[in-house]
C-alpha cells in the first residue's frame, strides 16, 4: 500500500501520518535485514531527491533530513522513505534545481526543449553564455564523425598518449590525474574540464578528481546519489562510452551538471576499464559545440585506459590457463607496433627443453587481425602456445622453417600450403603463405591467406544474386568503402561511380526513414553496436525496401575501425507481406459481412419460418415439423415448409428448397412461401400455382442465366374424404408409411421452378388411411457425397419403419432429422400423420 505524498507531509491528518510511520517502519525493518549497504543506499537516494528539488549540496541535504526527522519524531530512515514517497516529476520549466551530468542546469534546458527541438542551433536568449558559439549538431550521415585518423590528424594525436603515460607515472590522486588529462589533451581535443567519478559500494558516485571545475560546483556535486538519468552512472553500468553532443536531446535524457547551461555543449563520459565491471568514469567537458571526431574519440578512450592504475583500479584479470610473458620493454614496443598493423602477425618466443631443443613457441604479441582456429583474436592470443592455437603445423615444413630462421637468422618465406581447420564442425581447407623473421631471440611471423577458390567465389556471387543481397565494408582508418557487385544493383547505381558515400545516402532515403536509420548509423559507427535496420530508398524503378545488417570491428580501446555487413533488397518480400495483409483484411471484411448477412438471414428465417416445439393439428391430422441447419458454413440455407389451414376446412402442406444460401435464398423462400399460400387460399389449383411460381422466378431474375431456382412438393388434404392431391416441381418423392410397408409415391410430371418457360406440371391423388404417415422432406435428409441418391432413399425408408415399430411415431420428423450425423446441407421434414381413430 502506498501513501499519498501530500498526505504524508506537514499538515496532513494524524491517521495518515501514523499510516506513513507504519509503512516506513515496515520498510525500515526490511532494509535493516538487507544490511548496512542497503540502508546507506536509501539515505543516499533521499539526499539526491532533496539535492535535485532544493538545489542544495549533499551535506546540506543530509542535515535537512536529520532536522526534519527530529521535528516530526521520526527516525532518519523513516524520514528518508517518506521523502522518497513524496518524489514527483519536476515541472518542465522549474528553475534552480541542478541534475547530474556535465554541461547545463536541467530545468532551464528542459524548459527550452520544445523550442530548441525545432531549431538545432538553439535560442540565444536562453543561452547567453554560449549563444555566439552555438552550431548545428553534425549529421548522423557525416563521415567525418567516424573516420579514424583522417588527414594524418590521428598520427599527430598519438604522441599525446606517450606524454600522458609519462605524466601518469608521477601523478598523485584523482585531481592530479584530472589536471594531467586536461593539460595534455586539452589543446588537441578542446577539452576544457575533466571530472572523475568513482562508484561506491552503495551505488552512489564520488567525485574523486577534477580539473577546470570551480570549487563551489565541485562541492555541490562531490557526491551523486544513485539516481537514474546520470550519464556517468550509465557509462559505468553499461560499460560503454557516452558521447553527449546535442545539448537539447541530452537534456531530455540526462540530468546535466554545471552552470551556466551552455558552458559545456559537448561532453563525453568514458568508463575506466579495470578488467571486470568498471568502477569509475571520466568526464571530458568541452565548451566547443558539435560532435567528437573519430580520432578524438579513440584518443579519449585510450587515455581512459591508461588511467586505471593511477586511479588505483585493479588491472585486467589474468587467464590462469594462459602462460603470460614476463614484462619486457621489447615485447611492449612490438605490441604497440602490431596494434597499428593491418593483417595478421605475431611475435613468437621459443620454448626450449632441458636439452635446448625448441618444443613450442609462445605468442608474446599479436596484431588485431590475427586469429586462431578457436576464434581467439588479437591480444587474446598473447600467452598461448603455437601448438595450442595452430596445432597442425607441428612437424610441417613451416615448423622446420621457424627453426631454421631462429638458428640462422635467414628470413623464411614458405611456399603456399594447404592448412585444414574446422569451421562450424566441418573441415575446411585454406591456402596460406607464411613469412618469418628473427628479432633478437624471437620470431616475427606474418601470413597471407590466398582466396584461390573460384568455386567459393562463384558460390558467394550466386548466394548474393539469389538472396538479392550484397556485402559492403568500410575501413574507418583509411576511409575506404568497398561494395560487391550486387550492392550496385540493389541501389541502382552505376559501378563506374564507385560506392556511395555516407553523405550521399540521405539523398536516396525516404524522409520518414531518416531518423531511424540515422540512429542506427550512430550506434554502429560511434558505439560499435551491431545493427539490423530496415529502410527505403527511391530509385528509377520506384521505392525499394532494403535491410542493412552490419557490425563494427573495434580496436583494443573500443573504437570502431572497420565496418562490414550486407544490404538486402526485401522489396518482393515486403510486397508479398503487404499483399497478404491486404488479403487478410479483405477476408476479415468479407467474413464480417457474411456473418452479418447470416445473422440477418437467420432472423428473417426465424420470423418467416417458425418451428413449433410440438406437433400441430390441422384438418384432423397430426403434423410433426423438423428443421435443422447445416453443420458447416456461415450462410443460412433456403429450405422451408408451410402447413396451414384453408378457408374450406382443408389443409395445405408445402416443403421447398431454394438453391443457394444467404439473404437471396431467404428472400426467394419468402417470395415462394407467401405467393403459394395466397394463390391457394384464393382457390387456384395446385398445378396452376406451380406454373405461376415458375413464371415468377423467371421474370424476377435480372439475368436469366443467374436467376433463382427451387424445388417444391405441395399437397392439399381434404378431411371429408381423406384425399390428398399433390404436385411436385423437381422435388424428391414423398414417403408413404402404411402398416409394415414403406414406399415412395409415383411422381407426377413437374420440373424445377425457374428453369424453363416451357415447364408443365401435373397432379396426383392419394387416399390416406388411418395410421398412415406421409413424409415430405428436402434432399439434405438423404444425400451423402459420393453416394447414389437411391441408397439414401432406401436408408430413409428403413429408418422410418424402424422408428414406427419402436413407437416413436409422434416425433417421427424430428427423430429422423436428428439421426443424420454431420449433415452438410439444411434438413426440413414434414410428417403428416392420420390418427388411427379418424
Amino acid at each position: 500500500m502506498d501513501v499519498d505524498a501530500s498526505a504524508a507531509g506537514e499538515g496532513a491528518a494524524p491517521e495518515v501520518l501514523a499510516l506513513a510511520k507504519v509503512v516506513a517502519r515496515l520498510r525500515s525493518e526490511v532494509v535493516d535485514l538487507e544490511g548496512v549497504a542497503a540502508t546507506t543506499a536509501v539515505v543516499e537516494r533521499a539526499k539526491g531527491v532533496l539535492m535535485a528539488e532544493a538545489g542544495i549540496s549533499a551535506d546540506a541535504a543530509y542535515e535537512r533530513l536529520l532536522a526534519h526527522a527530529a521535528e516530526q519524531g521520526r527516525s532518519l530512515l523513516e524520514e528518508c522513505w517518506i521523502t522518497l514517497g513524496q518524489v514527483r516529476s519536476p515541472p518542465v520549466s522549474r528553475s534552480p534545481a541542478p541534475p547530474p551530468e556535465v554541461g547545463a542546469t536541467v530545468p532551464t534546458r528542459r524548459g527550452a526543449t520544445a523550442r530548441a527541438a525545432a531549431d538545432p542551433v538553439g535560442d540565444p536568449a536562453s543561452d547567453p553564455a554560449g549563444a555566439s558559439n552555438r552550431k548545428p549538431v553534425a549529421s548522423s550521415f557525416s563521415s567525418g564523425r567516424y573516420v579514424v585518423a583522417r588527414d594524418g590528424r590521428g598520427a599527430a594525436l598519438r604522441p599525446l598518449l606517450a606524454r600522458l603515460a609519462d605524466g601518469l607515472a608521477l601523478a598523485h590522486g584523482g585531481d592530479g590525474v584530472a589536471e594531467l588529462l586536461r593539460g595534455v589533451l586539452g589543446g588537441a581535443t578542446g577539452v576544457d574540464a575533466v571530472m572523475i567519478y568513482s562508484l561506491t559500494s552503495a551505488g552512489s558516485l564520488e567525485l574523486t578528481g577534477r580539473a577546470g571545475i570551480g570549487e563551489g560546483l565541485a562541492d555541490r556535486w562531490r557526491h551523486v546519489p544513485p539516481l537514474t538519468g546520470v550519464a556517468a552512472h550509465e557509462a559505468i553500468a553499461s560499460q560503454r562510452a557516452l558521447w553527449l553532443e546535442d545539448p537539447v536531446q541530452d537534456a531530455r535524457r540526462y540530468l546535466l551538471i554545471g552552470e551556466p547551461p551552455g558552458q559545456w555543449p559537448s561532453r563525453a563520459w568514458i568508463p575506466v576499464p579495470d578488467g571486470g565491471h568498471p568502477k569509475a568514469a571520466i568526464g571530458f567537458l568541452r565548451s566547443r559545440p558539435g560532435p567528437f571526431a573519430a580520432d578524438t574519440r579513440a584518443l579519449l578512450r585510450r587515455a581512459a585506459r591508461l588511467c586505471a592504475d593511477p586511479l588505483g583500479l585493479p588491472g585486467p584479470p589474468r587467464d590462469t590457463d594462459v602462460e603470460r610473458p614476463a614484462e619486457d620493454a621489447d615485447v611492449t614496443s612490438v605490441q604497440r607496433i602490431m596494434d597499428a598493423l593491418t593483417g595478421p602477425a605475431i611475435l613468437l618466443t621459443p620454448l626450449r627443453s632441458g636439452a635446448g631443443e625448441v618444443e613450442d613457441y609462445r605468442i608474446d604479441a599479436a596484431a588485431p587481425e590475427s586469429v586462431d582456429v578457436a576464434g581467439r583474436r588479437g591480444r587474446e592470443l598473447v600467452g598461448r602456445r603455437i601448438l595450442e592455437t595452430y596445432p597442425t603445423v607441428a612437424g610441417s615444413a613451416l615448423w622446420d622453417g621457424y627453426r631454421e630462421t631462429l638458428s640462422t637468422g635467414t628470413g623464411y618465406e614458405g611456399e603456399p600450403f594447404v592448412y585444414e581447420e574446422v569451421t562450424a564442425g566441418l573441415p575446411r581447407q585454406s591456402v596460406f603463405s607464411v613469412r618469418a623473421s628473427r628479432l633478437g631471440d624471437r620470431l616475427v611471423v606474418s601470413w597471407v591467406r590466398h582466396d584461390t577458390s573460384e568455386r567459393e567465389a562463384r558460390r558467394l556471387a550466386d548466394m548474393q544474386r539469389l538472396g538479392n543481397l550484397g556485402w559492403a565494408g568500410w575501413n574507418l582508418v583509411t576511409d575506404t568503402i568497398t561494395w560487391s557487385d550486387q550492392v550496385y544493383a540493389i541501389f541502382d547505381r552505376d559501378p563506374g561511380e564507385g560506392p556511395m558515400t555516407l553523405e550521399e545516402l540521405p539523398q536516396h532515403l525516404l524522409p520518414d526513414d531518416l531518423p531511424q536509420l540515422g540512429a542506427a548509423v550512430r550506434r554502429l559507427l560511434s558505439g560499435g553496436e551491431a545493427i539490423d535496420q530496415p529502410f527505403r530508398i527511391s530509385t528509377a524503378y520506384g521505392v525499394r525496401h532494403l535491410r542493412i545488417v552490419a557490425e563494427a570491428q573495434t580496436d583494443a580501446d573500443g573504437t570502431p575501425v572497420e565496418v562490414h555487413g550486407f544490404f538486402q533488397d526485401v522489396t518482393a518480400q515486403r510486397d508479398t507481406e503487404l499483399a497478404l495483409r491486404e488479403s487478410e483484411r479483405a477476408v476479415l471484411l468479407q467474413r464480417g459481412m457474411l456473418q452479418a448477412e447470416r445473422a440477418l438471414a437467420a432472423r428473417l428465417q426465424e420470423t418467416l419460418l417458425p418451428i413449433p416445439e410440438q406437433s400441430l393439428e390441422l384438418a384432423g391430422l397430426c403434423v410433426d415439423v423438423a428443421y435443422m441447419p447445416a453443420d458447416a458454413g456461415i450462410n443460412v440455407g433456403g429450405d422451408w415448409y408451410s402447413a396451414i389451414g384453408l378457408p374450406d376446412g382443408s389443409a395445405l402442406f408445402v416443403v421447398g428448397d431454394v438453391a443457394g444460401h444467404g439473404l437471396s435464398a431467404v428472400g426467394t423462400m419468402a417470395q415462394l412461401r407467401f405467393t403459394a399460400k395466397g394463390m391457394t387460399v384464393t382457390g387456384s389449383s395446385l398445378p396452376d400455382v406451380l406454373r405461376r411460381l415458375n413464371s415468377l422466378l423467371l421474370h424476377t431474375a435480372s439475368n436469366p442465366s443467374e436467376g433463382a431456382t427451387a424445388t417444391m412438393v405441395m399437397a392439399r388434404y381434404q378431411p371429408w374424404d381423406r384425399r390428398l392431391v399433390w404436385v411436385r416441381a423437381g422435388h424428391l418423392p414423398p414417403l408413404l408409411l402404411r402398416g409394415d410397408r414403406a414406399e415412395f409415391l409415383e411422381q407426377p410430371q413437374g420440373s424445377l421452378l425457374g428453369a424453363s418457360f416451357d415447364a408443365s406440371y401435373a397432379q396426383a391423388v392419394l387416399d390416406l388411411m388411418p395410421g398412415d404417415h406421409l413424409l415430405l422432406y428436402t434432399d439434405g435428409l438423404v444425400e451423402e457425397p459420393g453416394e447414389d441418391i437411391e441408397v439414401g432413399l432406401q436408408r430413409l425408408a428403413a429408418t422410418a419403419l424402424r422408428l414406427l415399430r419402436e413407437g416413436r411415431d409422434e416425433t417421427l420428423a424430428r427423430t429422423v432429422a436428428g439421426l443424420c450425423p454431420g449433415h452438410r446441407d439444411d434438413i426440413c421434414v414434414l410428417d403428416i400423420h392420420v390418427p388411427d381413430d379418424l
